[in-house]
This record gives C-alpha cells, structure tokens and sequence, in this order.
C-alpha cells in the first residue's frame, strides 16, 4: 500500500503521437502544468498512434503498459495530454482502476487553484461546471435507481436528472452574475475613454514573463511565479509614459496567460475578461525569446486572440528574457517605420526604457490621429449663413 505524498497526487503522464508534431515541446509543456498543479511525475508513457481508439483512446496494449506503469511507481493518477470524450474516461478509469483526467481537466484544476478575485472564481467555476454537464451523459450510472425510503419519496424525480437540473441553475447564477461584472466593465472602460487614456493589454503565451513585465513597469507587486497560469485575474495600473495632455499616460493591463489548446469552455468563461484584450488600443504581445518553442507559443496566441475578437487590435511583439539569450536591447521597426519588436528582459531591466518610449510614441500618433479625424470632421460640416 503506497501512501500518498505530502505535496499531492503521484502521476503518470500518457502523450500519444497523433501526428500534431512538435511531441517534445508538448510533454515538456505537460510537465510543468501537472508541476504547477501540484502533483509529482513519476513516470511517462509514450506511444504512436494513427487515430485514438474509440473506447480507451490509446488502445487495450498501451492500456496495460499504463497500468504496470500506476503499479511500478505507486501512482494514482493518470494524466492523458489530450482530450478525452466522457465514455473513454469512464472506460479508462474501470480499466486502470484509478482516476484517470485529460488536459481540460488538469487546466481547469490549475485556474481552481489560481483564482483569486470574485470573478476570477465565478468564471472557473463556471468553466468547470461546463466541462462536467458534458460528464453526466449516462456517467453516474449508480445514480439512475430510483431512490426511495423515509424522507426520500416524493415527485419521482431520479438522482441523475437532479443534479443535470441543479447543475443547469448554478450556471445560469454564474452567468447572471458575470454579466453585471461586465456591465460595471464597461462603465469603468467608457470612462477611461472620455479622459483619453491609451488602453494597453500585455498578452501572451503562459509564462512567457507577462507579470514580471507588468511590475517592472508599473510597481504593482502582482503575483509572478515560474508557473503556468501564475495569473489568473486581470490587473490594471496606470503608467506615465512622459509629455502632457492627452496620451501621456496610458492604462497598462496584465492578462491571463494563453497555452496551445486552451479549452473552450476557458475561452467561453473568460469572453467578459478576454474582451477587455479585444477593447484595447494596444497588444503588447510577450515572448518568451530564450523558449525553442516561440514561434508555434505565437500562432497559439493569435488563435485565441482572433476566437476572443481581438485579431485586428494592433500588436507590438515584446522579445522578453534576452538575458538568457544574450540578445542585446533594440527596437525593430516594419517597411511604414512602425514599431514591430522590441528586445527587453523584464527581469534585469534592460530595453525597458526602449518599451516606455515606444508606448509614449504610440500614444502621441494616437491622440494626435484622434485630433485630426475630429478637425476632419468638422471641416466636413456644412457652414450655417
């Protein structure tokens, strides 16, 4: 009898090559969500197929491998880095006889485990209760009996279409609620844009050092860890960017981070929060320049971004941790001498001050843009006699 470790769950990891390409990168990546999500790696089990099987997913052979792995390493958990359909969890769990969770699943624990304001909780939440009403077709099966007995008679109702029934009204709480939050978003929002304030959202893949940028800039002391999804709730500071008027300060918002194949019902839960990315003026879009992986970290970042509605928002791409790269600081700009990348690290502080002058600069063409169509549109009136 193993007995369970202090610091959580034992765990053994199943990454099945289906084709996708870039195998390593993704159990690299599978590592340290189950890291972040408290449990410890004990072994990997690895396979190639041409299609997931139907029933187990990785096949009845590579079932039985999984198993003598939980039997060798005193598991008792098993983590597949794919989506599972209801069925083959069923299946695998009353094969393996231990709790068997996909990606979705080990996500949604993760941002459990991370949130931290009021909304934050709501929309995982509801995230998690989406991910489970998928779970409850003929999947508490023990809960079909009619249940009966003192206290227990009455409209006849069974177990299972209750909890499908109460499920069904906490999401519609949730979602209720989540829209008066975005209801007080957007009054907050209308109110930045009477003062004239460049709204600029940091986005980019999870751990790519969002926050540790955040702070360098702003000073807020938001939470920044080497994790996925260190954070979760959106933080908002103001930043002086230099000059006077209007743009000399722009509103600098840090996001929660995006991960190749963030789950729907992640995307759907976080539409209120993710919206305020699609509102901005500005995307900094920070890369993680040292990952080998930064170019597929990118394209999974501008898939969420045009889901979310915010693929036509302008972008800078913020080339951070130079310092493990020796890069040296720069700014590169595109053929209309627009700013296209910058080269910082948000750790040491080097190219900070190239950040801060390329917002101000962004801010001024901005304004002064805004101005113009003003001016334009006057002009444009007709002259009363």
């Amino acid at each position: 009898m193993f007995e369970r470790p202090a610091s959580g769950e034992r765990a053994v990891l199943v990454q099945l090559d289906l084709g996708q390409g870039a195998i390593e990168e993704r159990l690299s990546e599978l590592k340290l969500l189950v890291g972040s999500a408290g449990a410890s790696v004990e072994a990997v089990v690895e396979g190639r197929r041409a299609a997931p099987d139907s029933k187990l997913f990785a096949g009845s052979g590579k079932v039985q491998e999984i198993g003598e792995a939980l039997r060798a390493h005193g598991a008792d958990i098993v983590i597949f880095n794919h989506a599972l359909s209801p069925a083959q969890q069923r299946n695998l769990e009353r094969e393996l006889q231990c709790m068997v969770i996909d990606r979705t699943a080990l996500i949604l624990d993760i941002f459990a485990q991370r949130a931290r304001s009021h909304e934050g909780k709501l929309q995982v939440e509801l995230a998690q209760l989406e991910h489970l009403s998928t779970r409850l077709v003929r999947g508490w099966t023990h809960l079909e009996r009619q249940k009966g007995g003192i206290g227990l008679r009455g409209p006849g109702e069974k177990q299972l279409e209750t909890d499908r029934r109460l499920l069904g009204n906490r999401v519609k709480m949730l979602k209720s609620r989540l829209a008066q939050i975005e209801k007080q978003r957007k009054v907050r929002r209308r109110a930045r844009e009477r003062r004239d304030v460049l709204s600029v959202s940091l986005v980019g893949y999870t751990n790519a050092g969002k926050s540790t940028l955040f702070n360098a800039l702003t000073k807020a002391g938001a939470y920044a860890a080497d994790q996925l999804f260190a954070t979760l709730d959106t933080t908002s500071r103001r930043l002086y960017v230099g000059g006077e008027g209007a743009g000399a300060s722009v509103v600098l918002s840090d996001t929660v981070g995006f991960i190749r194949d963030l789950p729907h019902a992640l995307v759907a839960a976080f539409q209120a929060t993710l919206e305020e990315t699609a509102q901005a003026d500005l995307l900094l879009h920070v890369v993680d320049s040292a990952s080998e992986d930064r170019d597929a970290q990118i394209a999974a970042v501008n898939q969420v971004l045009a889901e979310i509605g915010a693929a036509e928002v302008p972008q800078i791409l913020v080339w951070n941790k130079i310092d493990l790269t020796l890069a040296a600081a720069a700014v590169e700009r595109g053929d209309c001498d627009n700013i296209r990348r910058i080269f910082l690290s948000a750790r040491t502080g080097e190219g900070l001050d190239l950040l801060r002058d390329a917002l101000a600069e962004v801010a001024r063409q901005t304004f002064s843009d805004d101005v113009a169509q003003h001016v334009g549109a006057a002009d444009e009136r007709p002259q009363q006699s």
